[in-house]
């Protein structure tokens, strides 16, 4: 325990905190958010199954995260952040190796459920809110560098598996993929730890600094977050079948996917960085609308370069909604109940994406186009706005509001 046996070693190790949470984040919230992207085309060549049903994979593994964050904010409190972790990397590398031998649907269904209930659930927030209890200064920049992180897995993830899939097809592909998080991000949750000086729940404040109940914000930001991440994850789940669908191949496709997660990691520290400045939900409303604007362009561009640009601009506004969500939540929820209103919001947030994914599914099947999948992303994207606008004027026309 010497990297936390004084003030100055503790706030060093925060650093340190930061690094492997982010690593961690990156490779298996990129896998089980949006990394089953670049398996849909060869899954349904070699199996016969319609996108919908390959889609819903995706779906279920987002409602077990869903599931997941709703209770193990709770179980980490009880047991440390370090035990919830490695079990959550172990089942996440564990389930995604089985797949990779699965033969029918139902397989895929259970084995991705498990993944995002007892995987990813351990993980998303726990690791959100460890980091934002070790820098009480600086928490939004430093969970947009975490989000960050996030932001180069979901590219990273199909990116390197469209050359996987090439070398190893589509099964070797997923089996290295699980494999490596087994290998690698298991023994980095040995290195995680609760911050040694945390506040005890007793003596955080009960209330909320705009002095609305707790519970009525938990539930205002849970209804926003599903829409927008309805929006927000109809391009991560397809955006790399739309551009094949255009001709190009899938490194091609994955590229462009590949190029916007990038702009995305400077995304999400920029507006991390804002959050501090302006407050959250302002930040959150930008990005937002941000995404909402352009989510339906993609449907109308053909040529492989200006998709490249696009997607640039597009990922950089993108990228700052997950950090603003979460910082949001920690900013205008009591202190005393921050994690588990964090894990509620967040399980919402992944009942969106799954939405998402699956409603983009079942209107390519239906049309055979992409046209009605992003016209929806753009509508929920609007609603999101319409919520979380409304939250935003309830809170300020108080007398006890504090910047949000």
């Amino acid at each position: 325990m010497a990297p936390t046996s004084s003030p100055d070693a503790s706030r060093a190790y925060r650093w340190t905190i930061l690094v492997v949470s982010t690593l961690i984040l990156m490779v298996t919230m990129g896998l089980l958010v949006n990394g089953l992207s670049i398996f849909f085309v060869p899954m349904g060549e070699t199996e016969g199954w319609g996108r919908a049903d390959i889609a819903l994979i995706n779906s279920i593994g987002l409602l077990g995260l869903a599931l997941g964050c709703l209770v193990m904010g709770f179980a980490a409190d009880r047991y440390g952040v370090r035990r919830i972790a490695l079990m959550g990397i172990a089942v996440t590398g564990s389930s995604v190796c089985l797949a990779s031998w699965a033969t029918e649907l139902w397989q895929f269904y259970l084995l991705f459920f498990i993944a995002g209930a007892l995987g990813g659930g351990a993980l998303a927030a726990p690791l959100m809110t460890l980091i934002g209890n070790w820098f009480v200064v600086g928490a939004g920049l430093a969970i947009g560098i975490a989000s960050a992180g996030q932001a180069m897995g979901q590219g990273g993830m199909p990116f390197s598996g469209a050359f996987l899939i090439d070398a190893l097809g589509w099964r070797g592909a997923l089996f290295a993929q699980g494999l490596f998080i087994l290998v690698v991000l298991f023994p980095l949750g040995f290195i995680l730890r609760d911050i040694p000086t945390a506040n005890k729940p007793e003596a955080l404040p009960d209330q909320t600094p705009s002095g609305l109940p707790n519970t009525l914000i938990v539930i205002w930001m849970s209804v926003a977050v599903v829409f927008c991440c309805t929006t927000m994850s109809t391009p991560l789940m397809h955006l790399v079948p739309l551009i094949q669908g255009n001709g190009f191949s899938a490194p091609q496709a994955g590229g462009v996917f590949f190029l916007m997660l990038m702009v995305a990691i400077v995304g999400r520290v920029a507006f991390g960085k804002l959050t501090d400045i302006i407050g959250g939900i302002p930040t959150y409303l930008l990005a937002s609308a941000w995404q909402t604007t352009l989510v339906f362009g993609f449907v109308f561009i053909e040529r492989l370069d200006v998709m490249f640009i696009y997607a640039a601009i597009y990922g950089f506004g993108y990228a700052g909604v997950m950090t603003s969500i979460i910082v949001t939540t920690r900013n205008i929820t009591a202190p005393a109940k921050r994690a588990s209103s964090m894990g509620i919001v967040m399980a919402f947030g992944y009942v969106g994406h799954g939405v998402g994914g699956f409603q983009g599914g079942y209107f390519y099947d239906l049309t055979g186009a992409y046209d009605w999948t992003f016209a929806n992303a753009a509508l929920a994207g609007v609603i999101n706005l319409i919520i979380v606008g409304s939250l935003w004027l309830t809170i300020n026309r108080r007398p006890t509001a504090a910047m949000a």
